[in-house]
């Protein structure tokens, strides 16, 4: 089968033959990229560039995983999300909904990613920590256990967020702050350390 426009369109001057669909699931995979057999790439999803997916890795809706992206694991990537870059997601991680994880930035264990969520530059979200709404997690931050990120919330710097620790509302927790425990950072709220 051609490759529709709008697949075309994905890369720049690409041609039907540079797109192959992949055969579990009959998504569409740039001749850069690299798609494992075990892998799933639902029919309208795009794995191009010189990303990586693999292991029983799910990547289905209009999703795309380009750049550098290594996306592998039992990892299910879907809706309209984008992994970009040299960003990782792993184990048994989510990224769906209008979620983006790019750059360098890492999300695995159990994690989840989603709503209109930004993970982005060094960070890293793990362990069973959630990052959603319109929550940024950026810089060399780190979200983990079961830490939860959301609203308009930003979580920078050399920040860590963990524990049963909730940081939401307008919230920033940047520098080398940290917030764990129980403990709650909502509203208008600024959590930093700075040397």
């Amino acid at each position: 089968m051609n490759a529709p426009k709008n697949v075309l369109d994905t890369v720049f001057g690409s041609k039907s033959e540079d797109w192959n669909q992949h055969e579990n699931g009959q998504g569409w995979v740039y001749k850069t990229a690299t798609v494992n057999a075990s892998a799933y790439i639902g029919p309208y999803a795009r794995v191009f560039g010189n990303a990586l997916v693999y292991g029983d890795a799910r990547v289905y809706g209009d999703t795309w995983v380009f750049g550098n992206a290594r996306v592998y694991g039992d990892t299910w990537v879907f809706g309209n999300a984008r992994v970009y870059g040299d960003a990782w997601v792993y184990g048994d991680a989510r990224v769906y909904g209008d979620a983006w994880v790019y750059g360098d930035a890492w999300v695995y264990g159990d994690a989840w990613v989603y709503g209109d969520a930004r993970v982005y530059g060094n960070a890293w979200v793990y362990g069973d920590a959630q990052v959603f709404g319109y929550a940024q997690v950026f810089g060399d931050a780190q979200v983990c256990d079961k830490a939860w990120v959301s609203g308009d919330a930003r979580v920078y710097g050399n920040a860590r967020v963990f524990g049963y620790a909730w940081v939401f509302g307008n919230a920033l927790v940047c520098d080398k702050a940290w917030v764990y425990g129980d403990a709650r950072v909502y509203g208008d709220a600024r959590v930093r350390d700075i040397e």
